[in-house]
Parts: C-alpha cells; sequence; structure tokens
C-alpha cells in the first residue's frame, strides 16, 4: 500500500493522539500480535470493498428484448393495428409448423433498444426545455413586475421623505413664530386682567357715586316734602326680571307717580321694602345652628326598608321625551318632573294625574325643587336661566340670568329666600328671591359644576363637578371652605344627610363614597359600576342610601 502525498481525497483526517484506546498497550508489543492485528485490520478493508463494489453494481441484469416483442411493441406504439394482426397470425402459424423458433428470431440488438430510450429521453426533455421556457418568461414577466413596483415605493419613499423634510421645516418655522407671540400674550393677558380689575373699580365707585347722588336728592327732595324713605341702589350685572301681573293704564300710573314720589335716602349695602310698593330688599343669611330640625323626624324612623321588598308598581308616562330630575312636595302627595320636552309637570302620586304643567323654557330642563313652604318651585334648565314658578298663579314669576352656558342643577334653601344654581360654565350662584339678584358668584371649579345643595338651616352649600372633586363653600362670603378630593371619576350628584354630617357622593362610574363632614375624610368606598349613576339620596333614617343609574336602581346600605 503505498500513500502518495499528492491524494486528490478531499477527506479531513484527524490526528491520533498517542495515548489513544486503540493503539496498543505496552504488554502487547510483541511481532506475533502485531501481524495478527495487521491481518485482522486487512481483511476487514477487503470486506468494505467488496461491499462498496457489491451495492455500485446492478442487483438486476438486463435482458435484452425478443425480436417478435419488438416488433409488436413498435406496431402497437404506432397504432398499425392491422399489421400487428397480421403479422402475429403468420408469426404463430410458422411456428406451429416448426418453419421457426422462438430461438431462431433471436434478440433485439441493444443499439436498437438504446435508440428507443435516447429517443424517449430526448421528448421528455423537449417537454421539460418547454415547461423551464414558459417559467423562465413567467420568472421574466414577474421580474419586471417587481422592477416596476421597485421604482415606484422608490419614488414614493423619496417624495415622503421630501414631504417629511418640509413638514419639518414648517414645524420649526412656525414654532419660532409663534414662540414669538409668547411674550405678546403674556403682555395682552396682564392687560386683560389690570383692565378688568379696573373696570371693577369704576363699577364700585360709579354705583357709590351714584347711590351717594341718589341719596343726596332724595334727602333733599324729602326734606321738601317732609317724608323720608329708603330705596335700593342700581345694582349692575345680573339681569332678574319679574313677569309682571297685568296692570290697567290707571294703576299703571298710580304705581309709577307713588315712585317718583316716594325717593330714599340710599342705604350703605342692602336693600330695604317699604310697604306694598315694589322696593325689594336683601335677604338676610342665616346663622348656622348647633343641630338641624330633621334630626328629630330622622330619629322616627330608625330602621329602613330592604332592597328585596321594593317592587315595581306603575309606570306613569307624564313626558314625550326623556325625564332629567323629580322632586316631592313637602306637604303634599305630589311630584315635579322635568324633561327634554322643555316641560315641568306635577302629577299625583301615586294615580300619576297631571295637575299642572309649566312652558316658559327654550331647552331641556336639568333640575327642579319645591320651595320648603311648597307654594312654588324652582326649575333649571339647558338655556342658562332659573326660572321660579307661583303655583297659585300658574306662571312664572321671575327669570334669573346670569350663567353663559347651560345650567346643570338647582336647590332651595330650607328658609326659602335662597336660590342656588350650579352651571356648566364651571361657577355656581347664589340667587336671594327677594332682591331677585344674585347674592355670590361661586368660583373654583375647572370644570362643569354638575349638581348644588345646601345644607339644611345654615350658610353653607356643597358642590360636585367634573372636576372629579366637592366643595364646601360659605354662602355669606363666597369663599370655597374646603375640597373633597377622591373620585378619579367626574362627580355626577352629591348630598348631605339629615343630621348633616355624612356627605354622598356619586360619579360617572358608578362609585359611590360617603365622607365624614367633622373629619373631612372618606369613610366608605362602593363600587356599583359600571354603568355611571346620576343621582344619589339619604333615607329618610339616614343609614341607607339610593343610587340612580341608567340601568337601573340600586340599594346600598350602610
Amino acid at each position: 500500500i503505498t500513500i502518495t502525498d499528492d491524494s486528490n481525497d478531499d477527506y479531513q483526517y484527524e490526528e491520533v493522539s498517542a495515548d489513544d484506546e486503540s493503539s496498543l498497550h505496552e504488554d502487547d508489543e510483541d511481532l506475533s500480535k502485531a501481524l495478527q492485528t495487521i491481518q485482522k485490520q486487512d481483511e476487514d478493508a477487503q470486506i468494505l470493498a467488496f461491499q462498496s463494489v457489491l451495492t455500485s453494481e446492478k442487483s438486476v441484469s438486463e435482458i435484452p428484448q425478443a425480436m417478435d416483442d419488438f416488433f409488436c411493441n413498435f406496431l402497437v406504439r404506432l397504432g398499425m393495428s392491422r399489421t400487428l394482426d397480421c403479422f402475429q397470425t403468420e408469426w404463430y402459424e410458422l411456428i406451429e409448423r416448426g418453419v421457426l423458433t422462438v430461438g431462431d428470431a433471436g434478440l433485439v440488438p441493444n443499439v436498437y433498444i438504446r435508440n428507443q430510450e435516447l429517443e424517449i429521453e430526448n421528448l421528455n426533455l423537449k417537454k421539460d426545455l418547454e415547461m423551464y421556457k414558459q417559467s423562465v418568461n413567467k420568472t421574466e414577466d414577474a421580474l419586471l413586475k417587481m422592477q416596476k413596483e421597485r421604482d415606484f415605493h422608490r419614488m414614493h419613499h423619496k417624495r415622503v421623505v421630501q414631504e417629511k423634510n418640509r413638514l419639518i421645516s414648517d414645524l420649526k418655522r412656525l414654532k419660532a413664530h409663534y414662540a414669538s407671540y409668547e411674550p405678546m400674550l403674556k403682555q395682552l393677558s396682564e392687560k386683560y386682567q389690570n383692565l378688568l380689575t379696573q373696570k371693577m373699580l369704576t363699577s364700585l365707585e360709579r354705583d357709590k357715586a351714584m347711590g351717594q347722588v341718589t341719596g343726596l336728592q332724595a334727602a333733599l327732595e324729602s326734606l321738601e316734602s317732609g317724608y323720608t324713605k329708603q330705596v335700593p341702589e342700581t345694582k349692575v350685572g345680573h339681569d332678574c326680571t319679574r313677569k309682571k301681573v297685568f296692570e290697567g293704564p290707571t294703576q299703571k300710573a298710580l304705581r309709577e307717580a307713588r315712585q317718583q314720589k316716594f325717593l330714599v335716602v340710599a342705604s350703605s349695602s342692602s336693600f330695604l321694602r317699604i310697604n306694598n310698593l315694589g322696593f325689594l330688599q336683601d335677604s338676610e343669611f342665616p346663622v348656622d345652628p348647633e343641630g338641624t330640625p330633621y334630626l328629630e323626624h330622622a330619629k322616627e324612623d330608625t330602621q329602613p326598608q330592604k332592597c328585596g321588598q321594593y317592587q315595581l308598581s306603575s309606570t306613569l308616562k307624564v313626558h314625550s321625551f326623556a325625564v332629567n330630575c323629580l322632586a316631592f312636595h313637602p306637604r303634599k302627595n305630589i311630584v315635579l318632573s322635568g324633561g327634554d320636552d322643555h316641560l315641568w309637570k306635577t302629577w299625583s302620586f301615586p294615580d300619576g294625574n297631571i295637575l299642572l304643567t309649566g312652558e316658559g323654557h327654550t331647552d331641556w330642563l336639568s333640575g327642579c325643587c319645591f320651595r320648603p313652604s311648597g307654594t312654588q318651585l324652582v326649575t333649571s334648565s339647558g338655556d342658562s336661566t332659573v326660572r321660579i314658578w307661583d303655583l297659585s298663579r300658574h306662571g312664572c314669576i321671575l327669570t334669573l340670568r346670569g350663567h353663559s352656558r347651560a345650567v346643570r342643577g338647582c336647590s332651595w334653601h330650607s328658609c326659602g329666600d335662597f336660590v342656588a344654581s350650579a352651571s356648566m360654565d364651571s361657577t355656581s350662584k347664589i340667587w336671594d328671591v327677594n332682591s331677585e339678584r344674585c347674592r355670590h358668584t361661586l368660583r373654583g371649579h375647572e370644570e362643569s359644576v354638575n349638581s348644588i345643595e345646601f345644607l339644611p338651616f345654615s350658610s353653607t352649600v356643597l358642590t360636585s363637578s367634573a372636576d372629579k372633586t366637592l366643595s364646601l363653600w360659605d354662602v355669606r362670603t363666597g369663599v370655597r371652605v374646603y375640597t373633597f378630593r377622591g373620585h378619579v371619576h367626574a362627580c355626577t350628584h352629591a348630598t348631605f344627610n339629615k343630621k348633616g354630617d355624612v356627605i354622598a357622593s356619586c360619579d360617572s362610574s358608578g362609585v359611590l363614597k360617603l365622607w365624614d363632614m367633622r373629619k373631612l375624610l372618606p369613610v366608605l368606598s362602593i363600587d356599583a359600576g359600571p354603568h355611571p349613576a346620576n343621582h344619589i339620596a339619604f333615607h329618610r333614617s339616614g343609614r341607607a342610601l339610593k343610587q340612580l343609574s341608567p340601568p337601573k336602581t340600586r340599594l346600598v346600605v350602610q
């Protein structure tokens, strides 16, 4: 066996280490054992080479085709059936007579069979060539299409890049342009605030001067006529109009003559009523009592009704559109309701007979409330007005204007002299019913004020807002006393219990919270969602809450 250096074998041989397991041990390094080992390795190599030769040869030898079979197959392939029948008839007759034998015909030479195989292979190759040509044509078409798409996307990308660069340059230019306006805007804002302050001071000085002039004129004429009466100063800023009863020309002339005759000495800050001559006076704000008269009534009802005892008794259709607010009469079985049909209606409970219908608002009604005496009612509307209605006159007697957007709710003080309103313009107002003017505008909420309610027999009012906060206000000064924070969604309503030491609130996600008025902290939170809660109310006992939401009504026991 010779191993040359210029071998073309690509096999990568690995180096065998000296301490390999296949190497001979030191004890076996004698000549005879070495020869036996070499002979065994030689035999194994010969066996492997013989097996490789056997596998490379064909296992089945090819037998040449007989001449008659070759002719028959040839005629069948050409479709010469009659010639085939004549050949087979004559061939088999000659074999039966003994003229010919199968061995005399011989075998077909290999060259014919090889030619036939080459023809078949040639046909197959031609078919494959046609198929490949079709594939190449399709590939060329696809390549051209992809090249066109590539060129289109390339052009579109360049156009997008150019547009992006242009927008970036425009944005930088606009930022620089707007940055130059910021100092000017700050200056204009400061000027605006200064002008507002000057306007307010000027208005106050004008009112003071007008009051002094009016007082001096009144004093002068009163000294001449012998009368010393008082009439209100002129107040500007809110439009409060009273619906007047029909007067004839004589009554009108007499009223104007009385007003001209009885002049006044101006008072410093308040209005005083003179007999029944039509002059208005400001009401005095109540002093906060130590207790509330409602507490005695709350002690009478210590066990609230349970949830399972409520059943739907009847359904009353009194409005043609959605109903937004309800209120019970303080002394009679009468219910007041307002809806999207711009009407308020009073109907008897529980039969549902319509008693009165009020028309006058030009938009949906958001809130309604009876006066504690039960003779009048107040309504708030989306037309940004608050109206006071007299049940005996069957009409509106006072329209309070001052909000710039829709009014979301209203409330009547327990003394009956003040009305509170909450609006979407982020403000609340305290109206004096007697002097027909706005006493205070409560500013501090950042978004819409959704509800407002007086603490009974006190000068405290509670508001809930879409800015997720509740606020307590002192109506005597118009100052916010405290802000409750804890809701994560817009607050929709808040109310006091009868004792006045607990506040209940609900928000647009259906979460209900109870707040301790003394500690000014939340004491309970209940998730009654996922639907929003529109209204919440305490039971007369103060131990249960009722929360109203769009799909159904829930009762939560404290």
